[in-house]
């Protein structure tokens, strides 16, 4: 089973490219399908690609229940 999953742009590259924080864990995204995301926004990632911008305590809340269940990598 797949999970989308909140993370953290922490880096922007040319392109639709990005470098996301997923807890601790670096990874390289698509920002394609999503428009105006800078540096601390958190986005919603599946697949390698930002499905849409999330709020910072949703965010927060859903990494905090993703921890709890142990789903975090």
């Amino acid at each position: 089973m797949c999970l989308a999953m909140p993370a953290r742009v922490v880096e922007l590259r040319e392109g639709e490219a990005a470098v996301v924080d997923l807890d601790g864990v670096c990874k390289t995204i698509s920002l394609a399908l999503v428009d105006d995301v800078a540096v601390g926004d958190y986005i919603i990632l599946h697949a390698g690609y930002a499905l849409q911008k999330l709020d910072v305590e949703e965010a927060e809340q859903t990494l905090a229940l993703f921890r709890e269940i142990g789903a975090m990598p």
